[in-house]
């Protein structure tokens, strides 16, 4: 394949990662009156800003048929940006994705991000509009919950953390922080 082939593939990649969960999901959240997780991320962030960590970030779920699912970013989107010229960590859990719930990889792309938000002194902005846990991951989606938890009680009286909950969050999506 050629340098150019793949520098196209890779926007096509990038463009179909960018779609969350397809057209009729994207369609089904418009019409229901909400924002997609980028949008939302859009909408906050200071134009241009926003630097995505993880695009391409696949779910780690073999059992249940999980093993033949896509699952975009595993349905969470992170990064970084600007509000007013000052930086912030972000992430938005993309219910257009398996209801937004939580996996393995869904929770490691958040607990990165918070990672990140503690080492540089920044603010943590989660968007949260998730089911839950993802039942089909079982222990891995909890533990996923206790990494982030944990990092709510390092950040905590250290950087600000804000929460925003846009849909009908569930379970761990709505305890943290």
């Amino acid at each position: 394949m050629s340098i150019l082939n793949k520098v196209l593939d890779f926007f096509k990649r990038r463009e179909d990662a960018s779609i969350g969960g397809g057209p009729k999901a994207v369609e089904k959240q418009l019409a229901s009156g909400k924002l997609t997780a980028r949008e939302r991320i859009t909408a906050l962030l200071d134009p241009g800003t926003f630097h995505e960590y993880d695009l391409f970030v696949k779910h780690a779920g073999k059992d249940f048929g999980m093993d033949k699912k896509e699952l975009p970013g595993d349905g969470v989107i992170t990064g970084t940006g600007m509000i007013s010229d000052h930086p912030v960590c972000i992430f938005a859990q993309d219910f257009t994705v398996a209801g937004g719930s939580l996996g393995l990889m869904h929770a490691r792309k958040i607990t990165k991000i918070m990672n990140h938000a503690i080492k540089m002194g920044i603010p943590l902005i989660g968007i949260n509009d998730s089911g839950g846990a993802r039942i089909q991951e079982g222990v891995n989606s909890l533990a996923g919950y206790g990494e982030i938890f944990y990092r709510n009680t390092l950040a905590s009286g250290v950087i600000p953390q804000i929460s925003v909950i846009l849909g009908p969050c569930a379970g761990g999506a709505v305890y943290s922080p």
